[in-house]
C-alpha cells in the first residue's frame, strides 16, 4: 500500500468512528425522546378516558437502560373496575404511534423529499430504528407476555396471545422489509457514500438496536433464551444478506444514487 493510500484508509477509519459516534448520540438522543413520548401516550389516553387525574404523573426512569419508566396507569384497578376495555386502549395507544412512525417514516425516505438533505436522512432513519426496535421488543418478542403493554392488551380484551402474533408479526415483517430491502441500500448512498466502513457502521449497529439492545440482550437477562436466540438469529441473518457488497443491495444503491443525481438536476434547472 503507498502512502497516500495509507492515509486515504487512515481517513476512511477516522470518519467511519466519527459517524459512529453520531449514530450513537443520535439514537440515545432519539430512544430518550422516545420512552417519554411512549409513557405520555399512556398517561395522556387514560387521562381521557377518565383513568388518571394528571397525564403528566409518568415515574421517570433511565433512558439509556430503559429501566424504571412507567406510565403510573393503575391496570389492576381498570381490571378489577370491570374497565379492561380501557386497559386495552391505554396500552395499545403508544404501538400505534410506532407503526405510524416507522410508516411514514419509510414513506419520507422513499419519496423524493430528502434525497438533497442528507442529515435530516440520517436523523428520520434512526428515528425510524428506534421506533422499529419498540416494535420488535413487543412482536414478537412479548407476544405471550403476560404483563406489560401486550400482556394488559390481551388481559383486556380477552384474546389469545395467538391473535395478537398472528396480526402484528406480519406488520412488523412487512415493515422490515421495506427498512432493508429499499430503504438501507439508500442510506448506505446517501449518508455512507463510496465507504465501506461506514456503511458496516450503519449495518451493524442498526442489527444490533433492532435485534439485541431491546430485545435479545434483555431476554438473555431474563433467561428468555429461546427468544433471547431468535433475536441473535435475527441479527445474524440481516448482517449477512443485507451486506454492502452484495449484488441486490449494489443494485438497489445505484437506483437509489440515480435519483439524487435526478433531483439534483431538477433543483439546477428550477
Amino acid at each position: 500500500m503507498t502512502s497516500s493510500g495509507f492515509m486515504n484508509r487512515k481517513q476512511e477509519i477516522r470518519d467511519a468512528f466519527v459517524y459512529l459516534l453520531i449514530v450513537l448520540a443520535t439514537y440515545f438522543f432519539c430512544q430518550t425522546l422516545i420512552v417519554i413520548i411512549h409513557e405520555h401516550i399512556h398517561s395522556t389516553t387514560a387521562y381521557l378516558l377518565g383513568n388518571m387525574a394528571n397525564p403528566l404523573a409518568i415515574y421517570w426512569g433511565n433512558p439509556i437502560t430503559l429501566s424504571g419508566w412507567d406510565e403510573g396507569v393503575e391496570y389492576s384497578a381498570l381490571f378489577a373496575a370491570g374497565e379492561g376495555v380501557h386497559a386495552a386502549i391505554i396500552a395499545v395507544m403508544p404501538l400505534i404511534f410506532h407503526a405510524i412512525v416507522v410508516t411514514g417514516g419509510i414513506y419520507l425516505l422513499l419519496s423524493r423529499a430528502l434525497l438533497q438533505k442528507k442529515w435530516a436522512y440520517h436523523l428520520v432513519f434512526w428515528f425510524i430504528i428506534v421506533n422499529l426496535a419498540e416494535l420488535i421488543a413487543y412482536m414478537p418478542i412479548r407476544a405471550f407476555s403476560l404483563h406489560g403493554d401486550i400482556g394488559n392488551i390481551n388481559h383486556g380484551l380477552g384474546l389469545n396471545p395467538w391473535i395478537t402474533l398472528v396480526v402484528g408479526m406480519p406488520l412488523v415483517l412487512i415493515m422490515l422489509y421495506y427498512l432493508l430491502r429499499h430503504v438501507l441500500p439508500g442510506m448506505y448512498g446517501m449518508v455512507a457514500g463510496d465507504s465501506p466502513l461506514k456503511q458496516y457502521v450503519i449495518l451493524i449497529t442498526m442489527a444490533f438496536f433492532l435485534f439485541l439492545f431491546s430485545s435479545g440482550i434483555r431476554m438473555a437477562q431474563a433467561q428468555e433464551w429461546l427468544m433471547s436466540l431468535i433475536c441473535f438469529l435475527a441479527f445474524a441473518l440481516v448482517i449477512l444478506s443485507c451486506r454492502p457488497n452484495l449484488p441486490w443491495v449494489v443494485a438497489e444503491e445505484q437506483q437509489f444514487t440515480e435519483k439524487i443525481k435526478q433531483a439534483g438536476h431538477e433543483l439546477k434547472t428550477e
